[in-house]
């Protein structure tokens, strides 16, 4: 697919610490078309680096804009970042309640200097320390753990949720559910949301509770959490059946679509002669992973091959343990 390599380039959802003025955002309904593939940056500027590429027909919410040529927006799985204002890539809804103001949130002070993160993880990429007496805006609070802030220059992120940090001035509805996808869109979600997630190191076992380490089927499962709110099984095995259960699999990798799950037997070695009279639906499930299109498959299988990556199948003993595959959607 042509949009395969777009998202290689989304290792993590990741806000720069580009200086600039903080936004006069716009009002929370204002939203935009995207007309032609653009480029979703971490700040606004060419030189900020690419979160990943926003196809044609996808829907983004508009929350400011710094300057002429740059708006600052929130796509489809809830990734906030840059777009081009250029009206051959975003067409701006009219917003239905009318004027402009501030993002909403409440107000927060910080009270212990605390790590203020990339994304909700302590794994995540520190932006810098908030210090003691920071005054920060709580605009959600995706889990228990954490609450996402915009500090007083603009700047978005996450830190701890604890109450020796950080001292909120009123209540924070959360967790918050996922941004509500429609149709065809939850798949590129999806993938997007796997691919923020490149080189997580492995680990056989890995705890559903965080994102610091996935093995094959966690690494699933949290991918559809985090994009469409979906709760998969917690294992390969149960996450093929489930697939099954789905209706129409295909045994032939090369029919699969992009977005379905994969689904792979025990290693037997290099050579397709190792797995003659395989049995599709007999064989046990050793392995998953979530096809790209364009021959590749998205996965996570050892702490040797680097942790969350991508590989080409055809060929390669990935083509040979294939059993099947399908939609979980």
């Amino acid at each position: 697919m042509k949009r395969t390599l777009m998202y290689l380039l989304a290792a993590a959802i990741v806000v720069g610490s580009y200086p600039y003025s903080a936004p006069k955002a716009a009002a929370a309904v204002t939203t935009g078309s995207i007309q032609s593939g653009v480029n979703f940056r971490t700040s606004p500027s060419t030189s900020g680096s690419v979160i990943r590429m926003i196809g044609k027909g996808e829907e983004v919410v508009v929350l400011g804009t710094p300057n002429s040529k740059w708006l600052q927006v929130q796509d489809v799985f809830g990734s906030i970042g840059y777009i081009s204002s250029d009206s051959k890539y975003i067409r701006v809804n009219s917003s239905s309640s009318g004027g402009s103001g501030t993002v909403s949130g409440t107000k927060a002070t910080i009270i212990g200097s605390v790590s203020f993160r990339t994304s909700p993880s302590t794994s995540a990429s520190r932006i810098r320390y908030l210090s003691k007496g920071e005054q920060v805006t709580v605009t959600d609070k995706p889990n228990s753990y954490w609450y996402a802030v915009t500090d007083s220059k603009g700047q978005t992120g996450y830190v701890s949720t604890d109450d020796k940090y950080i001292q909120v001035s009123g209540a924070v509805t959360g967790p918050s559910e996922p941004p509500a996808v429609p149709g065809s869109n939850r798949v590129e979600a999806i993938i997007a949301a796997g691919m923020k997630y490149l080189g997580t190191p492995y680990e056989y076992g890995s705890s559903r509770d965080n994102t610091n380490t996935f093995d094959c089927s966690d690494l699933i499962r949290q991918m559809f959490k985090d994009a469409i709110g979906v709760t998969l099984p917690a294992d390969s095995r149960g996450q093929g059946d489930y697939v099954r259960g789905k209706g129409a699999v295909k045994t032939d990798w090369k029919q699969l679509k992009r977005g379905d799950l994969m689904f792979f037997m025990s290693y037997k070695g290099t050579k397709a002669s190792s797995y003659t009279g395989k049995s599709p639906f007999g064989d046990k499930i050793t392995h998953a992973g979530i096809y790209l299109g364009d021959g590749k498959v998205l996965h996570t299988y050892s702490k040797e091959s680097g942790g969350v990556r991508t590989d080409v199948i055809s060929g390669k003993h990935w083509e040979y343990r294939f059993l099947y595959g399908g939609s979980a959607l």
